[in-house]
């Protein structure tokens, strides 16, 4: 029997996530405390009590995922569970991240910082209101290329998140993606809506933040992780911390293969998967992806007394 630990990307968030974590082990406070250190700024005050649209601004969501599934994993070693219990680990987006902190490939210091300046150069790369995402659902991945190929007309369109198989994101010039959202009803998707988020997220219109990126991941060490890591962008395993880098930059621009992802860690044997940190989008994900896999969402200590008694 073989298992995965995979990290939530964003939309995961909410206010409270993580608290009672903190309370319950003092090895999850110290992440929180670790994160606020390595930011200059009371992060766990915004997540556990702040305002959720603020918290939902990228620059804020992403690293506070991280340190709340990294207070997460925290417990799970509290208890005795070492991330070596996972054959393999994974994150969705910005998740990845987590799980290479997770990995002990980066420091979490190291790892609020980044994802501090991610989301920042996400947001600045393109002005608001020049871009957008949609989900298309109904129509897989095959499908959904042809909608943003048809759709982009001289603009970028791209697919940029391949969930599961009835769920792809696509992400461009927000005129380029309105045109997607009606071709693609015309193609018989079951649905196709706007997403309300603030920049349009894994297409080329992220040049310039993955050029930011490239920078800030250049002063930083990167360790081979403990667990072989499944990257978004290649959808199959690296352990070696210069590919590592080069992926992570290549991430921003690139498209998130969480399908394939899934497909190939269920393909390597993996039977249970355990969703570390902030809600069970992955797990929903997962289970259309690949039933025969078992999903374990872990976010509160009473997950995490769960989780430990499944893995004992």
């Amino acid at each position: 029997m073989s298992r995965a630990f995979v990290f939530p990307g964003q939309g995961a968030q909410t206010i409270g996530m993580g608290k009672a974590l903190a309370d319950a082990y003092p090895e999850a406070r110290a992440v929180f405390n670790e994160v606020d250190e390595a930011l200059g700024e009371k992060l766990s005050a915004l997540i556990w009590e702040g305002e959720q649209e603020t918290l939902t601004l990228t620059q804020n969501a992403q690293p506070a995922l991280m340190a709340t599934s990294l207070a997460a994993m925290r417990a799970l070693e509290a208890e005795g569970v070492s991330i070596e219990a996972a054959s393999y680990v994974a994150g969705h987006s910005l998740g990845e991240y987590s799980a290479l902190a997770a990995a002990g490939a980066l420091s979490v210091a190291d790892t609020a910082r980044l994802l501090r300046t991610r989301g920042e150069a996400m947001q600045a790369a393109v002005p608001v209101g020049v871009g957008a995402m949609a989900a298309l659902l109904g129509l897989d991945f095959a499908g959904a290329t042809e909608v943003a190929e048809e759709a982009a007309q001289g603009e970028v369109c791209q697919a940029a998140n391949d969930n599961d198989p009835g769920q792809v994101v696509v992400s461009g010039h927000k005129a380029a993606v309105e045109r997607a959202v009606e071709i693609a009803k015309e193609k018989g998707a079951k649905r196709a809506v706007l997403l309300p988020v603030s920049a349009p997220f894994h297409c080329a219109l992220m040049q310039p933040a993955a050029d930011v990126m490239a920078e800030a991941l250049s002063h930083v060490d990167i360790n081979a992780p403990k667990v072989p890591v499944v990257a978004n962008v290649v959808a199959s395993s690296v352990n070696d911390p210069a590919t590592i880098r080069s992926l992570l930059v290549e991430q921003v621009t690139g498209s998130v293969r969480w399908r394939e992802s899934v497909s190939y860690m269920s393909e390597a044997g993996v039977t249970e998967i355990y969703e570390i940190g902030a809600g069970k989008a992955l797990s929903g994900m997962v289970r259309r992806i690949d039933r025969a896999i078992a999903c374990t969402a872990v976010g509160t200590p009473e997950d995490v007394k769960a989780a430990v008694e499944k893995l004992a």
